[in-house]
């Protein structure tokens, strides 16, 4: 997710999140699914108003419950932060991630513009919102149901497709849980972590380009040898 707004010479970020970071809150396996998605959505949220230090101001949705909300300007203070979602090349159907990523931003205090109609939950025929349905993807339990559908019915399958939800301890009774741990850290902590310099070791597999300096040097040993050729052929003959 990014936050920008746009100037002749192109694009300004002035804020960004992404999934890989949702490892350092908690969730480490799942990161492309609909909840990660909300999370991901969530922590640009917070990161974004503690950075013009509107956090304290606009809390957004606390209590998550999958239902519309929408952030209100409080009187006498900075006005909420209006952004609008930029799908791209996305194709915007029905529970699509991206709309995760916005409810979470929108939980988390931004002013977006929407509906609920891209939401899981609502019913195109009846034009009905379920909240519950919405709320239950927003916690994975959509993935925990599959998970146990999928450990009844073939136990090598489960292992093989759910491997590192296994080995990192994940279960289908722990995940919503799990989730609700990650929206309190990434309110507690939304701030962006520096990795440090790191070691680039460059592969090439052709010379490297020569100085000025260097490619001189390279002529100057090559009459060197050559002179000294020339002297040794003289002194035969």
């Amino acid at each position: 997710c990014q936050i920008a707004y746009a100037r002749v010479e192109g694009d300004v970020i002035i804020c960004a999140a992404y999934s890989h970071e949702l490892p350092r809150y908690g969730i480490k396996v799942g990161l492309t699914n609909y909840a990660a998605a909300y999370c991901t959505g969530l922590l640009i949220a917070r990161r974004l108003l503690k950075k013009l230090k509107l956090d304290q101001i606009y809390e957004g949705q606390t209590e998550v419950d999958g239902d519309e909300f929408y952030v209100e300007s409080e009187d006498g203070k900075p006005g909420a932060f209006r952004c609008y979602l930029d799908v791209g090349l996305v194709r915007t159907t029905t529970g699509a991630r991206v709309f995760g990523a916005m409810k979470g931003a929108a939980d988390g205090g931004l002013d977006i513009p929407h509906s609920t109609k891209r939401f899981p939950g609502y019913d195109n025929d009846s034009g009905e919102f379920n909240a519950e349905v919405h709320r239950d993807h927003i916690f994975g339990k959509h993935v925990a149901e599959y998970m146990r559908k999928l450990q009844d019915e073939d136990e090598d399958s489960f292992k093989k497709q759910f491997s590192q939800f296994i080995k990192t301890g994940v279960t289908p009774d722990n995940l919503e849980d799990t989730y609700k741990k990650v929206h309190g850290a990434i309110r507690a902590d939304p701030e962006p972590k520096s990795r440090g310099p790191r070691e680039v070791k460059v592969k090439r597999w052709n010379r490297a380009k020569l100085s000025k300096a260097q490619r001189e040097d390279r002529v100057k040993q090559k009459k060197e040898s050559f002179m000294k050729k020339l002297r040794a052929d003289d002194d035969d003959e």
